[in-house]
């Protein structure tokens, strides 16, 4: 694990995490369904540009995408801040734009804010499948002094894959956890049932990873 993760994490781990700035919603007031309404479509559309980013190629198009991304999903959250939705839309832009050029978390500010977001998503939402699956890989992927918690986050991800058979990226990282202790079948197995979701339900954000994972899981089973 990098030096600059580690470091966020230490960050993390001391300080609490950065409150989102509330904008009032002067426009929402005497119309609070309208405003919804507005945020949903916001975080909708936000959503829709974080993953047509992971699906792009070159990191000019993605970047731009990420950040319009962005500045929807902080449009929808100070129109709503009770949208899970529109939290983890922002998680996602941020998410994405601190790991375009790799995992690592070098903007301490940036890296508490992303998790900030993902937490007020599962405040919101304690059943948010793609928000819990964030979580537990964020769980399996730090160390117990840090604040990881390897079983947790496994219970997480296999109760993800429970409730939502298409699930793609829970998959994926449980079967980098199963590779790491050694359980190479079973993670092959997770990783091309990823592979074949996201062909399947055309998810193009997801499908690089899966084809990565399955390709480099192979390679070391040989």
């Amino acid at each position: 694990m990098k030096t600059s993760i580690l470091f966020t994490a230490v960050l993390l781990a001391t300080m609490a995490p950065a409150p989102f700035a509330q904008q009032p919603n002067m426009a929402g007031r005497g119309t609070p369904s309208l405003a919804q309404d507005s945020a949903t479509a916001l975080s909708a559309e936000a959503q829709q540009q974080c993953d047509l980013g992971r699906a792009a190629k070159g990191r000019t198009l993605r970047l731009a995408h990420f950040r319009q991304s962005q500045t929807l999903a902080e449009r929808a959250v100070a129109s709503d801040d009770q949208l899970a939705d529109a939290h983890f839309a922002l998680f996602c832009s941020l998410g994405e734009q601190m790991r375009i050029d790799g995992e690592s978390f070098s903007s301490i500010f940036g890296f508490r804010r992303m998790m900030a977001a993902l937490n007020r998503t599962l405040e919101l939402n304690p059943e948010h499948l793609d928000a819990l699956s964030s979580k537990g890989t964020f769980l399996v992927r730090l160390p117990a002094f840090l604040g990881g918690d390897a079983a947790k986050g496994e219970r997480m991800l296999r109760q993800v894959i429970q409730r939502d058979p298409k699930a793609v990226s829970a998959r994926v990282t449980l079967a980098k956890v199963y590779a790491a202790q050694g359980d190479h079948e079973e993670a092959i197995a997770l990783a091309s049932e990823a592979l074949q979701l996201a062909q399947s339900e055309r998810r193009a954000d997801l499908l690089p990873e899966a084809q990565a994972t399955v390709v480099e899981l192979r390679s070391h089973s040989r």
